[in-house]
């Protein structure tokens, strides 16, 4: 198939501030909002974005007027021809200097100026001269500005809307700074992260750590739309991905994982309590009991011993001085233990009533049968990637609990590997992405300063840690965290608080904001942030067999007429 590279219109006005106008000379239905085109002036390329599409008339009167029912159709088309328009509102986002043709003097004192600097796309600084032709990006447009499929690193994240070119993501680009996919509930989130997911393994540049709230990326699954089933990342990476359960004999769907996350009492701190203050519904007087807790019983043993004391317990003792009976506390009580470090008894024995919740929980022991944590560590460092699945405990606390202890310890090894290869030339750490899903939950503005995630976000960067956060709810998100992401992918938002969030500190983001509105509730997301050149709205892959033949190399590469084919062309 033949690019068509004929202009669709060209400049009439308008400027950086407020984006380009042009007058279309083609029927209108050709081109959407969110169409990728190219300004054409001289030796330089501006490529935009179409923001809008507005009706114009020379005169109102001829808008007015249905001149259709009273002339003669030729007449009437050729009048509407010369008073009736169309004008795309473009956002103009990046340009690229060709130079003078190859070969020429020019071409030669051009490429001397340069030096070793590539000619590549730059923010635009300036604007095209009216009547500059403008048309729709071809393939060679497209791959110029988001990168060649066939260069390896470069993963096809999806294909234009309106010829079905095919658009990549940098995945080494991606990994560098956190990132987020987002979408309303039903809108193909977990479809999405896992063809991303799927492209960063196959990579093979970064290790992965999914935390599987819902069992959905490990094992293969049923789609609850169409019941029809669903690959797992095991099933088409055995030898990289593997599966862990939490807790002693835990099963994914009838199936046994790779091996089972037992947590060691020992192993949790205060700060991983406080964590779930909101959760445990703790009160204020929580960090002076929990401190008194490690201070006295120790900082490793705290947890356990703490878990062995008798709560309300009382026992008779004889009065010295009037020989009478009296109840006072179990000396093995939380009472005794609070008399006698000078903690109120109530605050102590309401925080060990709460504590409860985890004292039963099955998967923290006094003494796991393996370092099942030591050994996740060391999967991810061997360059294999680990889907934890949550199986029966699916609750916001073990969630919170489970995502948030592995993840400090995670961090406390890369923060080591990272200093050592910078002061003593040891290895240098393999780049790690952690997967959150229902992202809100750890990373709101209540448990963003506690929680080992917003570090992360924040500062972990440098120790080649980032966050792959999935959210439908992206405006509960921290406003500090949602500024740290380096990419965005959203599928359709309705809320205008969430539409707001995700396109928080990017230029351009008022003209995005309708764009983001107007996807369809599927197989259609937004491009956006740091890793993407410019925004753009694509159809996303589509997370089926052909997607795994194309990606593991058993597949002919697609052809622009059958991505037009599946775009419904």
């Amino acid at each position: 198939m033949t690019e068509n590279l004929e202009a669709v219109g060209y400049i009439v006005g308008g400027g950086l501030r407020d984006s380009l106008r042009v007058r279309l000379t083609v029927d209108p239905l050709t081109v959407q909002e969110g169409g990728f085109v190219v300004i054409e002036s001289g030796n330089t390329l501006f490529y935009g974005l179409v923001t809008d599409l507005q009706l114009g008339a020379t005169d109102p009167r001829f808008a007015d007027e249905q001149s259709e029912t009273r002339l003669p159709p030729a007449l009437a088309q050729a009048l509407h021809g010369q008073t009736l328009f169309t004008n795309l509102e473009v956002l103009p986002a990046l340009m690229l200097d060709r130079g003078p043709e190859p070969g020429s003097p020019e071409y030669d004192a051009w490429q001397a100026a340069l030096g070793e600097q590539a000619p590549g796309p730059r923010p635009v600084k300036t604007v095209p001269p009216h009547h500059a032709p403008v048309r729709l990006a071809g393939e060679g447009d497209i791959a110029a500005i988001f990168g060649d499929s066939s260069e390896k690193g470069n993963f096809v994240i999806g294909y234009t809307r309106e010829q079905g070119h095919p658009v990549c993501v940098n995945l080494e680009k991606l990994v560098q700074r956190s990132s987020g996919v987002f979408g309303a509930t039903g809108t193909g989130k977990s479809f999405l992260t896992r063809i991303v997911l799927a492209g960063l393994i196959h990579y093979n540049k970064a290790s992965v750590l999914v935390f599987d709230m819902h069992n959905e990326y490990g094992l293969d699954d049923k789609s609850s739309d169409t019941n029809q089933n669903v690959t797992g990342l095991k099933t088409k990476f055995p030898s990289k991905v593997r599966v862990v359960g939490l807790g002693q004999g835990a099963a994914i769907r009838g199936q046994a994982p790779d091996f089972n996350l037992e947590i060691a009492s020992r192993d949790i701190t205060p700060a991983d309590i406080e964590m779930l203050t909101r959760e445990l519904n703790l009160k204020e007087t929580t960090p002076t009991t929990l401190d008194a807790l490690v201070t006295s019983l120790g900082q490793r043993e705290w947890f356990s011993r703490f878990k062995a004391m008798l709560n309300g317990a009382v026992i008779e003792a004889e009065d010295e001085k009037t020989g009478k009976l009296n109840k006072v506390a179990h000396p093995a009580s939380v009472a005794a233990w609070a008399n006698e470090n000078g903690v109120n008894v109530m605050a102590a024995e309401g925080l060990h009533s709460k504590l409860r919740r985890l004292f039963n929980k099955p998967y923290i022991v006094e003494k796991p049968a393996a370092d099942s944590v030591g050994e996740i560590i060391k999967a991810l460092e061997a360059g294999q990637h680990v889907v934890l699945s949550f199986g029966n405990f699916e609750s916001d606390l073990d969630y919170l609990l489970i995502s948030n202890l592995l993840t400090r310890k995670i961090r406390e090894a890369w923060e080591q590997k990272t200093n050592a290869f910078r002061t003593s030339d040891k290895e240098e750490p393999r780049p790690l992405v952690i997967v959150v899903e229902e992202a809100h939950k750890l990373l709101n503005r209540e448990m963003a300063a506690q929680t080992t995630f917003a570090i992360i976000a924040r500062e972990l960067r440098k120790y080649y840690v980032t966050l792959l956060i999935v959210d439908q709810r992206p405006s509960q998100i921290y406003d500090e965290v949602m500024s740290q992401l380096g990419t965005r992918i959203s599928g359709w938002l309705g809320d205008e608080d969430d539409i707001r969030a995700v396109l928080s500190g990017l230029a351009g983001r008022e003209a995005l904001r309708g764009m983001i509105a107007r996807l369809q509730q599927r197989e259609e997301v937004l491009l956006l942030g740091w890793g993407v050149p410019m925004p753009l709205p694509v159809r996303s892959r589509r997370y089926d067999d052909r997607f795994w033949k194309e990606l593991l190399g058993s597949g002919k590469k697609r052809s622009q007429e059958q991505n037009l084919k599946d775009l419904g062309f």
